[in-house]
């Protein structure tokens, strides 16, 4: 593997490729982990790293002008890993560019600590849909020493060794290309670990865990009550009539969430939120086609001016 490419060109890398790597790489770690104690012993037991994960990267191709790639998504490949299907990913592409009609396969995804010779077997395959493709390295180890990201890019080239011409990776530059939408999910998605006292940091992190600590209390006194009556049905505590009182009136206050005009009622709310949530997104869409159409006015009309024509808009 050579030091550096020598094709000048310079990936832009979106933060979505990353978290899409992680996320996928994080399920497979945690669908690999055993319980947590075993069955005869009681004690924890550590399971071994999970296997690399695949996937393709999408994005758009190489820009003659600025000779840059964007790597704006990335889609994993199902197992049996390692297996590309040119048929299958070529589908994928196309339907991929009904969507997009600017991207395309542009290579693959994995993880590891550096490119094996295993990967090459993997990179030809892939050069049935794209010629030259490129292939993003994701290291999952953690450390905290290390200031840059654990992200390593390769192409590959055609080299002479030992007189036999044979395809090595070398690693490629590249940059962090982000939009607004990325910026605000990245710094979502950084605050969600808990800060110190275990309360977490977003608002609504902090909302959801006082809803699961409230939920937790009331399963736990509701338990008290239920073991205590079946204490009381079975005679190992006298019976007391102003407790059953207390109890039936605690229990009358309790949501009857099978009835039908509990269904009907939630079904309404649901509808109504459904309804209040796309109408919000219809209002941004719009607000945001009317500062398209804005800015398309402003730069036409210049451009009118300069050449004696008239604004569409």
């Amino acid at each position: 593997m050579a030091s550096s490419s020598s094709s000048g060109l310079t990936f832009k890398l979106h933060p979505l490729v990353i978290l899409n790597i992680s996320d996928h790489y994080t399920r497979l770690k945690s669908q690999s982990q055993p319980p947590h104690a075993a069955a005869n012993g009681g004690e924890a037991t550590t399971s071994p790293p999970p296997a690399s994960v695949f996937g393709c990267i999408i994005g758009v191709q190489r820009d003659a002008r600025s000779r840059s790639s964007t790597a704006s998504s990335s889609s994993p490949i199902p197992p049996p890993i390692p297996s590309i299907d040119p048929s299958s990913r070529k589908s994928k592409n196309f339907v991929n560019k009904k969507v997009f009609p600017n991207f395309y396969i542009l290579g693959w995804y994995s993880t590891g600590s550096e490119a094996q010779e295993a990967d090459m077997q993997i990179h030809k395959a892939l050069m049935d849909i794209n010629e030259s493709p490129v292939y993003v390295l994701l290291n999952p180890s953690i450390n905290h020493a290390q200031k840059d990201l654990p992200v390593t890019i390769y192409e590959s080239e055609l080299h002479v060794i030992d007189g036999i011409p044979q395809l090595i990776f070398v690693r490629s530059s590249y940059t962090i290309e982000t939009v607004e939408a990325e910026r605000i999910s990245v710094d979502h998605v950084a605050h969600l670990k808990p800060s110190d006292g275990g309360s977490a940091a977003t608002q609504l992190a902090a909302h959801l865990t006082g809803i699961h600590s409230a939920i937790k209390m009331l399963n736990s006194r509701i338990r008290v009550l239920h073991h205590y009556l079946l204490a009381m049905q079975k005679g190992d505590i006298p019976c007391e009539n102003s407790l059953l009182r207390q109890v039936s009136s605690l229990l009358r206050r309790l949501p009857a969430i099978e009835s039908e005009k509990f269904q009907d009622d939630f079904l309404m709310e649901y509808n109504d939120t459904l309804l209040i949530s796309y109408l919000a997104m219809f209002t941004n869409c719009s607000s945001t086609m009317n500062e398209l159409v804005d800015k398309f006015n402003t730069a036409y009309d210049r451009h009118s001016r300069r050449g004696g024509r008239s604004a569409f808009f």
